[in-house]
């Protein structure tokens, strides 16, 4: 009997796909954060990144980065091994089916998320990377990786997660108000945080509502796709707005 669903959209939001697609832009990041800081302490860093690590940090300095490293690596092991003895197995070229997706959904992610400001905005309003385009080329693509990892790990998997709870068992709200409640309070703090900081961007209604946007979508990315693509497609899209602005 043939599956209901293609197990190819099926298998590859689990953790032996999601988690494992996702290694490469961790060590990726975090070498080239290494090469180009030198310290992790001190060093440009992107902001999720510095803000997941800073309780860490705060309570055992360069020991607590370790600790946290270990974490975020020994929780995704764990997961993957999970899914394994459930039986799971993994197929080598879904992974590159899955690269294929992130980087056609990075690829069309500007002018979608662009479309639909505009419709609410009633005009077209391009996104500058404001303060970020004072920082040399690999320095922008360091923190246009890390914000594909840690923005995606921090406002979708932890941010998103923890507000559907707090609605549906604080507030007592059904599931799908709890999740419409949680993505869009979500997309609003995932869009106020990039006006954070040095690096900040400077606060306009155009760049807000197209962040804003931008965030609503990545949680529907994520909720259909899984983690790593879409830790991968905000990555990616990062990246080549860098590239282009050159």
């Amino acid at each position: 009997m043939p599956p209901s669903v293609p197990s190819y959209w099926r298998d590859t939001r689990a953790p032996r796909y999601s988690l494992l697609f996702a290694l490469p832009l961790l060590l990726l990041y975090e070498g080239l954060a290494s090469a180009l800081s030198g310290d992790a302490i001190s060093g440009v860093r992107n902001g999720a990144d510095v803000l997941l690590k800073s309780a860490f940090l705060w309570l055992g300095g360069r020991d607590g980065l370790l600790v946290f490293g270990v974490l975020l690596v020994g929780v995704a092991a764990v997961l993957v091994w999970r899914d394994l003895r459930r039986g799971g197995t993994i197929t080598g070229r879904y992974f590159l089916g899955m690269m294929v997706e992130s980087v056609v959904y990075a690829l069309c992610f500007g002018l979608v998320t662009g479309t639909l400001t505009g419709l609410i905005l009633h005009g077209a309003l391009p996104l500058s990377m404001g303060p970020m385009t004072t920082l040399d080329l690999p320095t922008q693509l360091m923190i246009s990786l890390g914000a594909g990892l840690y923005e995606e790990l921090l406002f979708r998997v932890l941010l998103v997660s923890l507000l559907a709870r707090l609605a549906r068992v604080g507030f007592g709200w059904l599931p799908w108000a709890s999740g419409v409640f949680a993505v869009l309070v979500g997309a609003f703090i995932f869009s106020a945080f990039h006006y954070i900081g040095p690096y900040g961007d400077v606060l306009e209604v155009g760049s807000f509502t197209f962040r804003m946007v931008a965030g609503v979508l990545f949680s529907a990315l994520y909720l259909l796709r899984g983690f790593g693509v879409t830790a991968w497609t905000h990555a990616l899209y990062d990246v080549f707005l860098a590239v282009s602005i050159l």
